[in-house]
């Protein structure tokens, strides 16, 4: 029959478990002194241990607990009362942003209604206009090209007239 080992085995989880607080500590005392931020992910880190075995110790949790509410900024950052909008200002602010939400609204009915007639004459337009015959397609494509050759010859005019003033001799025909 084997001996019975279970007190050594109590034993050392006994020392491991003191062993493993005191690393939270002082990882805890650590982080206070850091006067950082204290959250249980950083004390785990520090100390060499799991968040959730930091979560099953009441002392540890009550620890960072603690300095997790020592190290919140203050939310106080009320505006003086004298600073402070009164209710009746408020209210005539809300009432203004009121009306121009209405007035906004109206517009934009306003606006649509013009759109929808617009629509409306462009299509009645496109419905009655006779079909463009295929003399009335290539006269529309002549006119640009009648634009160009009329606008290249006037460039062609400004061109020389500017080498005019530049050389007089230059005009006539002659290099200089």
């Amino acid at each position: 029959m084997r001996a019975d080992n279970s007190a050594h085995l109590h034993a050392s989880a006994a020392r491991r478990r003191e062993q493993t607080l005191q690393r939270a500590r002082d990882a805890l005392h650590q982080l206070e002194n850091d006067g950082g931020p204290v959250t249980f992910d950083l004390v785990a880190r520090t100390a060499g241990v799991s968040r959730s075995w930091l979560y099953t110790e009441p002392s540890i949790w009550d620890a960072i607990q603690r300095l997790r509410a020592a190290h919140r900024p203050s939310t106080n950052n009320a505006v003086p009362a004298s600073q402070r909008a009164s209710d009746a200002s408020l209210l005539r602010r809300l009432e203004a942003a009121h009306t121009r939400n209405r007035e906004l609204a109206a517009e934009i009915r306003q606006l649509r209604e013009q759109l929808a007639r617009a629509h409306g004459q462009l299509r009645a337009t496109r419905l009655t206009a006779p079909a463009a015959s295929a003399s009335d397609v290539s006269n529309y494509r002549a006119i640009p090209t009648e634009r160009a050759a009329r606008n290249q010859q006037q460039g062609f005019n400004v061109a020389s007239a500017l080498a005019a003033r530049a050389n007089p001799l230059h005009a006539l025909g002659r290099l200089v």
